[in-house]
């Protein structure tokens, strides 16, 4: 890991965010528009060239999500459903506030309605690892929002097989259909529809950086959630700090990938020893240690802060996806954190819990969007549908002003249109 003297938070901040590579826009740009001309055939050539799958069929058939029980533990379905059951409760308590608003205004109703979307697309990662957590995570709140069809894309293996807890997982949440397709090949076959899979109303999950690529450039056609990946990780600790949590903690969430990017944020030059140290012990011991030692050379990094305010400044410039606090009085420092995806406070509130069952949802905001946004809740999959009815006393009492505002703004027919009505 990289060891930073923050001097300029801004200059700090701006040196250690990834960079776009442009060379990959641009081979993400061409898988889009590939998709999009050669639909079902284009993603069977990607799949054969990234996963090495010979796809006869890219819609996974029941007798697959049948068969897939056989091949999972009743402590894994147990678990699933637990994560389930608890994000469930989170978003059904959201959802419960969410009642129906009716304005009157001198003789004009206004109608204000949450409704659901009509359909969605979820991404599931895989490829280094297995995700039927986030499953659960992008299907929960949209089965509680109510939206009606709800569909799952991710990467088979060489076989062309989904991994069986991820297709269980599907099964109890409630996916309406899963196929077996990944990254922007995936992401752009829910934008535009091909022959198999069809075209949905919003795009959702987490991914690596071509699937965050890929759901930026289809923004401009349909919705999408937020920008969602790679994982991101910072801590905030002191020298109370458990120097062996705080290294198993990066470790965790560099296991992802060697695209994550993990930081230790301390004023303490001993602390920051003691985890380099205990890093160095670890590592070597572990699983994954591959993907995690070339995620932390890569990315990751240590920021030495002059004081605790400068931590708290660097860490709301940063706006990671996670930030744990485990410092003496971390309730303080949490009360003054406006801009991360998601806090977690104290040493028994580890960022990988959070991935699963504490009943938050994993999929958050990463690239500095945790300054305007949180994590993917039952709100993603819901929109305010205004009605309104107005009376012809009501546009007469507003007429005047409507006549004063569009001279001014040099739209005459717009006032024209009101006028009309009124004589």
């Amino acid at each position: 890991m990289r060891i930073i003297s923050v001097r300029n938070i801004n200059t700090t901040v701006e040196s250690v965010r990834p960079k776009i590579n442009q060379q990959n826009r641009n081979k993400v740009k061409f898988i889009i528009l590939d998709v999009k001309r050669r639909k079902d055939k284009a993603i069977k050539e990607y799949e054969k060239k990234f996963t090495g799958a010979n796809l006869k069929s890219i819609r996974v058939s029941s007798a697959e999500i049948k068969n897939a029980y056989s091949k999972v533990t009743k402590q894994q379905i147990a678990a699933i459903k637990l994560a389930k059951k608890r994000l469930e409760k989170s978003e059904l308590t959201v959802k419960n506030q969410l009642k129906k608003i009716v304005l009157q205004i001198d003789g004009i109703k206004i109608n204000r309605d949450f409704v659901p979307l009509q359909s969605v697309g979820c991404y599931i990662p895989g490829g280094a690892a297995r995700y039927p957590s986030t499953v659960v995570m992008s299907v929960t709140p949209a089965k509680v929002a109510g939206v009606k069809k709800i569909i799952c894309v991710t990467p088979p293996n060489k076989n062309g097989m989904i991994d069986p807890l991820t297709l269980v997982a599907g099964d109890i949440c409630g996916v309406d259909e899963f196929y077996k397709t990944g990254g922007a090949q995936a992401i752009a076959a829910l934008a535009y529809g091909t022959e198999s899979i069809p075209k949905v109303d919003k795009i959702v999950g987490p991914g690596g950086s071509f699937v965050t690529l890929a759901k930026s450039l289809v923004s401009e056609i349909v919705s999408i959630d937020m920008i969602a990946g790679p994982t991101e990780l910072a801590i905030i600790a002191d020298l109370t700090a458990n120097p062996d949590l705080v290294a198993s903690d990066l470790i965790s969430q560099a296991e992802h990938s060697p695209e994550t990017t993990c930081c230790l944020i301390t004023t303490s030059t001993k602390l920051k020893d003691c985890v380099i140290e205990s890093l160095k012990q670890k590592i070597p011991a572990i699983k994954r240690s591959k993907i995690v030692s070339e995620s932390l050379k890569k990315n990751g990094f240590v920021a030495i802060c002059k004081n605790v305010d400068d931590t708290i400044e660097f860490a709301n410039k940063l706006a990671p996806e996670h930030l744990e606090i485990i410092t003496k009085n971390p309730e303080n420092i949490a009360k003054k954190i406006t801009a991360a995806g998601l806090v977690l406070i104290g040493e028994y509130t580890p960022s990988s819990a959070s991935d699963y069952l504490f009943g938050s949802n994993h999929i958050l905001p990463t690239n500095g969007f945790g300054r305007s946004r949180g994590s993917l809740g039952v709100l993603d999959y819901m929109k305010i549908q205004n009605k309104i009815k107005s009376t012809k006393a009501a546009l007469k009492k507003i007429s005047d002003s409507m006549k004063a505002f569009t001279y001014a703004e040099g739209l005459p027919n717009h006032y024209e249109a009101v006028r009309s009505r009124l004589s």
